[in-house]
């Protein structure tokens, strides 16, 4: 199994991730400190450990009651993450820059007063280190990951050119394309699979995914998970 992980030399916000050639993997929505509910999940699927790989589509932490296992589940070789708007938001305040416009205590982060200065300062530094855009090599093409909404409909764009403030903001907040039911698809990629918009099941547009089905929500909500070699869904109760 190959975990080789680059950043793109134009856009270190990219994150290149090699093949797997020995198992699968898996792409999941928003965690949201739900940690135990997500491995329930993965036995569930029958998820091998150092044979399949999983890919977080952000939102690791905030509303759950594991969200202090985050950094155990990073230090994991075959678990990868980008960030999400409520990553941003906890690294932000962890090093000292709060994010003026939303208080994320008023969104499930009160667990990041509970912690040590020390622990504080080693989550915030391991969240401001995820990619805000992710892509995976799989047999039959690039599948690419961001956490709310691609900023532009080339992924080539992705690659090439580092991203504005405004392309930030728009990987990290926009609901744009789930809102107006966008099917035009992202070109020079095989799909894009997103979380952030919490949804009844998991909605495609074109060759987007928006998975977040609300695994993080005891009793109402499930996790999907898009197998990346065959874009297959499969559910499994939170």
């Amino acid at each position: 199994m190959s975990s080789l992980a680059t950043r793109h030399p134009a856009n270190p916000q990219l994150m290149h991730i090699g093949i797997n050639t020995q198992g699968r993997d898996f792409a999941v929505g928003d965690i949201h400190g739900s940690f135990g509910a997500l491995q329930r999940a993965l036995d569930r699927i029958g998820f091998v450990p150092g044979q399949d790989r999983l890919f977080s589509v952000g939102d690791l932490v905030d509303r759950g009651p594991e969200s202090d296992q985050v950094l155990d589940w990073l230090d994991r070789p075959w678990f990868h993450a980008i960030c999400g708007n409520h990553d941003f938001m906890v690294w932000r305040t962890a090093l000292g820059d709060p994010f003026p416009d939303v208080n994320f205590l008023d969104h499930g982060g009160t667990w990041f007063n509970a912690l040590a200065p020390e622990q504080q300062r080693q989550v915030g530094e391991r969240l401001a280190a995820l990619p805000l855009a992710m892509e995976v090599e799989t047999p039959q093409g690039l599948v690419g990951m961001v956490h709310a909404d691609c900023p532009c409909d080339d992924w080539l764009d992705m690659q090439n050119r580092p991203l504005s403030a405004n392309a930030q903001d728009y990987c990290l907040w926009s609901r744009k394309r789930v809102q107006r039911g966008d099917t035009s698809p992202v070109r020079n990629v095989r799909a894009v699979i997103h979380g952030h918009t919490t949804l009844a099941r998991m909605q495609t547009l074109g060759n987007v995914f928006f998975i977040d089905t609300g695994g993080w929500r005891p009793g109402h909500g499930h996790f999907t998970f898009v197998e990346l070699h065959t874009l297959k869904a499969l559910q499994s109760p939170a």
